[in-house]
């Protein structure tokens, strides 16, 4: 029966490479990667010859490569698949990769290695007994709001990925859903010759942003809410959100300013006044 190996690529630095990697690397005769360049580029950095037939696989073109990808499990009794750093499957294709495998009745093995999300979770030194792991938040203002307003009482540490164009806008946003104070860290490079781990507060690291270009990978990790010792009823929220208004804010603006003011998700503001009207 046809395996289809899944094994972790090192994030930066090749010398992470494990010797599991090297062998099943220099042995498969059938690879698929998500940037050939990329893949070529590692193998000269083990001193490895590349032999094997390769196919890449990324987003974008999963969809049509599948085909492919099930005819190759059926020709070879093995096939590896690999990102370009870290595990494969981790908000990235590869687990379209996996589910057709197990789909086919084909047997899955994993070489575990480097993994960008416990990499930075670890450097962060935010809590790392519970987690919950984010990818990539949506690329649109509106919509990365919404995704972070779903999170607002989110008692565990949460790790996301995001661009370094993007970067300066996720804070902006993390700080305006999460409160100023909430601590947080950005992980920039891990494992290369610049790695950069900034930790602070999401205000400190918004204007730590700000201040200069921001290149390469990011990893943010955010610490999770901490329940209020206070509680508040829908009653106590409406009346706060009627004296902002009394005094000429907007409704949408007032809600937002008792969430913030409060420590609170807009969305448990705005749902009290959605009862008491």
């Amino acid at each position: 029966m046809s395996k289809l190996i899944i094994a972790a690529t090192p994030l930066g630095n090749f010398r992470d490479a494990s010797e599991r990697l090297r062998e099943v690397i220099k042995e498969s005769h059938y690879i698929v990667v998500e940037d050939s360049r990329k893949f070529s580029r590692l193998c000269s950095d083990l001193g490895i010859e590349k032999k094997a037939k390769v196919l890449t696989f990324f987003e974008g073109n999963e969809k049509e490569r599948l085909a492919e990808l099930e005819s190759a499990l059926v020709e070879f009794p093995e096939v590896l698949l690999l990102t370009d750093a870290g595990m494969p499957g981790i908000s990235d294709p590869g687990y379209r990769a996996v589910s057709l495998a197990i789909s086919k009745g084909m047997t899955v093995s994993v070489i575990p290695g480097p993994s960008a999300v416990t990499t930075a979770l670890v450097l962060s030194g935010l809590p790392s007994n519970r987690f919950t792991f984010e990818g990539f938040l949506s690329r649109k203002d509106g919509g990365r709001e919404q995704e972070m307003e779903a999170l607002a009482h989110e008692e565990r540490t949460m790790v996301f990925f995001e661009a370094p164009h993007r970067i300066l806008d996720f804070l902006n946003d993390a700080a305006k859903i999460f409160g100023d104070e909430r601590e947080a860290a950005v992980c920039r490079e891990m494992t290369k010759t610049y790695e950069e781990v900034k930790r602070g507060t999401l205000l400190e690291l918004t204007k730590w942003a700000a201040s200069k270009e921001m290149l390469g990978e990011m990893t943010v990790v955010i610490a999770g809410f901490v329940p209020s010792t206070i509680e508040y009823d829908d009653k106590e929220l409406v009346e706060k959100v009627i004296e902002y208004e009394r005094a000429g804010i907007g409704r949408k603006e007032a809600i937002a300013m008792v969430a913030k003011e409060l420590a609170l998700s807009k969305r448990l503001v705005f749902d009290a006044m959605v009862k008491n009207k």
